[in-house]
């Protein structure tokens, strides 16, 4: 529900404020006074487009705020929340949008600034405007369905829900079945890949370390007399060579140092020291002499064993190439690949058990859709009657609506219909879809009659619907003016209706009566009467430009008397036109 809206330079509104409760509110006011801005504010709290041109001349921006009734855990507090706004303890949300001189507009919604978007979706669940330039939400196919679905009542929605969700888990079985299918061929290939490639594995069955191992082997038998050269080098400057003249080995050397300072260690625990660090080297360059001999001996040039060596690790860089990149990577490829196989097994199973759900939801989809169908035929020719019937109290007595009830090319989410709402506009005309068959200020009334017929079948305690509705009236006067009246009061008592109208007849019937005044002024500026600044000044005798501006109240007791008794006869003192009034508000009252 609408609580409140403030207008801040829009038009020719200055500045508003509208407090709106439950029931029937109209807006009235001589032409030119900036009635329909109030449905401009509206319109961009709703989130459409923003006009520049609407900025009232002189000032910055526009401002327009709303405050929202949203129902704790409905799609419009969801919606808050996804925005990252918030909704007040009292439950209410404050919108705002703003209009700058240069084009830029500002959204926000429960203290957040929020995409255009957002204030769309927001009023889409709680507000619905029927004026000239948005004619009914139930334009499109899907709302129209939804419309008559509501109007088929409680049973018929619940045999819908269970449509929706058989519908629901036939597709989710239907994707994965078809998912599985489609993937088995693809898993069938990946398992062979894998089979292959653990065979090629398992017939070079390589060993942790071993390319490493053939590095070093290729580099010794590559290099055999390099190395044995290295080693005998190495092996006489330890033990000396074999020939009388040739010096004196290392390891000789270190003993003669060690027999040396064993000696002369029982004088001194110093020397006894170095000269124990002397034997312990001593043994060991005798350790790696006897090791470098042994080198040499069993060093040999193996020309078959480095073509053997060669040969393996040609192998094994081949399977590296195709695994990571080295034998530790193959392994670990290997190892990785014995567990998917495990994981790519047989899905007959699962595919039969789908396959038989799938076959099992199908029948209920078409037992349920059948259901629904029945459902919606039925309600087509009560929704039918009904909005008939509302017509031919508001001057549209030849006209018909049709509910069209299809069968679709293939079920669907919402069933296995097309739902159309078709009009006649008068005797013998062809019957059209809903709005290209009237004129606007027809169609509007035409949106009347099926909210009513929509809001007294379907109302329940839960929150309040807005409707908003401007030139319901076009077109029409008396006794046709009264029943349009009567109308939105009845709508009024299952919902919060917005009216902008000019005839007395409707006003008579709101629960609320707001009236927005027009005043001119000096540029230099005028009291509410309009007679100047008090310094002499006023109007065009100096030249100066009169500023229009508009001001919004809401009438009560004799006030609202003198305004529908200006709407009357445009003379609000007139004592006829005042009589007139007051039986006009009696009338409104028995007649409800």
């Amino acid at each position: 529900m609408l609580e409140e809206i403030s207008i801040e330079n829009l038009g020719v509104i200055e500045s508003a404020r509208v407090e709106l409760g439950p029931g029937l509110t109209v807006v009235t006011g001589e032409t030119g006074a900036g009635k329909t801005m109030l449905l401009t504010g509206l319109s961009l709290l709703m989130g459409n487009k923003a006009d520049a041109g609407a900025v009232r001349p002189g000032a910055d921006q526009a401002v327009v705020e709303g405050s929202l009734g949203v129902p704790p855990g409905s799609r419009a507090a969801q919606v808050v929340d996804d925005a990252g706004g918030s909704v007040d303890d009292d439950g209410s949300v404050v919108v705002l949008r703003t209009v700058a001189a240069g084009g830029r507009s500002r959204a926000h919604v429960g203290g957040r600034t929020v995409p255009q978007a957002v204030l769309g979706e927001l009023a889409e669940e709680l507000v619905t405007v029927h004026g000239q330039a948005d004619q009914l939400r139930l334009r499109s196919p899907a709302r129209q369905r939804a419309a008559l679905d509501t109007f088929a009542g409680p049973d018929h929605l619940a045999v819908l829900d269970a449509y929706r969700a058989a519908w629901t888990e036939r597709s989710a079985a239907a994707a994965e079945l078809a998912e599985i299918r489609g993937a088995r061929a693809e898993r069938a290939r990946e398992a062979e890949l894998l089979r292959l490639g653990l065979a090629e594995v398992e017939r070079v069955d390589p060993r942790e370390g071993e390319d490493d191992e053939l590095d070093g082997l290729i580099g010794r038998l590559t290099h055999v007399e390099d190395l044995r050269a290295a080693a005998q080098v190495a092996h006489d400057a330890l033990s000396g060579r074999e020939e009388a003249d040739a010096p004196e080995g290392a390891v000789a050397l270190v003993e003669h140092a060690f027999r040396s300072l064993e000696g002369a260690g029982t004088q001194d625990a110093a020397l006894r020291a170095l000269a124990g660090r002397v034997h312990e080297a001593s043994f060991a360059l005798g350790d790696a002499a006897a090791e470098l001999a042994s080198y040499v001996q069993d060093l040999q040039a193996d020309p078959a064993a480095l073509e053997t060596a060669h040969a393996r690790r040609a192998e094994l860089t081949g399977l590296a190439r195709a695994h990571g990149g080295s034998v530790a990577e193959v392994l670990a490829w290997a190892s990785r690949s014995g567990l998917r196989l495990l994981d790519l097994g047989d899905d007959d199973t699962r595919v039969d058990e789908l396959a038989a759900r799938v076959e099992e939801l199908d029948a209920q989809v078409v037992e349920l859709a059948a259901a629904v169908s029945a459902g919606r035929r039925d309600a087509a020719t009560a929704l039918a009657d009904a909005v008939t019937g509302e017509l031919a109290g508001l001057a549209m007595g030849g006209a018909r609506l049709e509910v069209a009830v299809a069968p679709a090319d293939a079920p669907g989410p919402s069933g296995a219909d097309v739902v159309e709402l078709l009009l006649v506009p008068h005797a013998g005309a062809p019957a059209r879809p809903l709005g290209k068959g009237a004129s606007g200020g027809e169609l509007s009334r035409v949106m009347l009659a099926i909210e009513v017929a929509l809001a007294t079948r379907s109302h329940t305690d839960g929150p309040l619907p807005t409707f908003v509705f401007d030139e319901v009236d076009a077109g029409v006067g008396g006794r046709a003016a009264v029943e349009v009246g009567r109308r939105l009061a009845e709508l009024g008592r299952v919902a919060q209706v917005l009216v902008v109208t000019h005839l007395p007849q409707v006003a008579a019937f709101a629960d609320a009566h707001v009236v927005v005044v027009k005043r001119t002024t000096s540029a230099t500026g005028a009291g509410p009467d309009g007679r100047g600044d008090g310094a002499g000044r006023g109007g065009d005798d100096d030249g100066e430009a009169p500023v229009t501006a508009s001001g919004v109240r809401r009438v009560e007791g004799d006030e609202r008397v003198r305004e529908l008794a200006r709407m009357l006869s445009g003379q609000e003192d007139s004592s006829t036109a005042l009589q007139h009034a007051t039986e006009l508000l009696e009338t409104s009252v028995v007649g409800r």
